[in-house]
């Protein structure tokens, strides 16, 4: 199972007593603004932002982990990283920013890119405003409230024996191979989700469906349910449009793996301790 998350407390205005230090999540696009430390990565200051142009009207305070307040802000499109810093994908930055950070980093590029694109009414085109109550954009004239996308995804493990399905997208740019996935659709759970996920990428059926964990996937507003099921049948036809290929693999055979910082490595994980 996953292990919790470090305690943060999410919040949509700061506290009256304010934290010993701050931390600001400065994005330029999906690119994190960080000040380069060897191989690893750090926020950069207040000052450091207030000199490359920001203003603390941008800023959406996110919450407080441990004894910091975290802030989101959008720095402008032509903005330049500093001499010593770099603007990075979150991606290149697991494992380089500290863990408290990188967990709070991907709430912050959400609620950026949430700002970002709902400045206007989806319904009637009019500017929009902050909610007062809420995380969300009020439309002044046709009162349509606009919260955080979040795009449900279930990602499932199926074991057959002593072997689990692995697949290589064909949207991969990589040559790794990863357990299935797919977006949940309107009106339906995720468990039924999960078999037509299963049933339409490589035409199996599966049984014993159980609730493994969940992640924020901020690429660009995901959340990862993830499941695991026993195989009950059927022949691997990969769908093309899906998949580059699939097979059933061993804990001696094993492909190349996606990286430990998501879901589907701690599926892959899981199973392999289980058989230690």
């Amino acid at each position: 199972m996953l292990e919790p998350p470090l305690p943060f407390a999410p919040a949509l205005r700061p506290p009256d007593d304010r934290a010993r230090s701050l931390a600001w999540f400065a994005f330029r696009a999906e690119r994190l603004l960080v000040r380069l430390e060897g191989d690893a990565a750090a926020l950069p200051d207040w000052s450091e932002l207030v000199a490359l142009g920001a203003t603390e009207e941008r800023a959406h305070y996110l919450g407080r982990r441990g004894d910091e307040d975290c802030y989101a802000i959008e720095l402008e499109e032509e903005t330049e990283a500093p001499t010593g810093m770099a603007f990075e994908g979150l991606r290149a930055l697991y494992g380089r920013l500290v863990d408290p950070h990188f967990a709070v980093a991907g709430r912050a590029s959400q609620i950026v890119e949430w700002d970002r694109t709902h400045r206007y009414c989806g319904r009637c085109g009019e500017p929009t405003v902050l909610a007062p109550n809420d995380r969300a954009k009020h439309c002044p004239r046709c009162g349509l409230l606009s919260f955080p996308r979040v795009s449900p995804a279930v990602i499932m493990r199926i074991d057959r024996g002593e072997q689990i399905l692995l697949a290589r997208n064909a949207a991969f740019s990589g040559p790794f191979f990863s357990v299935l996935a797919g977006f949940v659709e309107p009106g339906e759970s995720l468990e039924e989700a999960v078999v037509r996920e299963v049933a339409e990428e490589v035409g199996l059926r599966i049984r014993d469906l159980r609730y493994f964990g969940s992640q924020p996937w901020p690429f660009p507003h995901q959340v990862m349910i993830g499941f695991t099921a026993h195989y009950a049948g059927g022949e691997i036809r990969i769908n093309p449009e899906e998949l580059a290929e699939a097979g059933w693999y061993s804990r001696d055979n094993l492909p190349q793996l996606p990286s430990k910082m998501s879901i589907s490595r701690r599926l892959i994980d899981a199973w392999i301790e289980a058989g230690r």
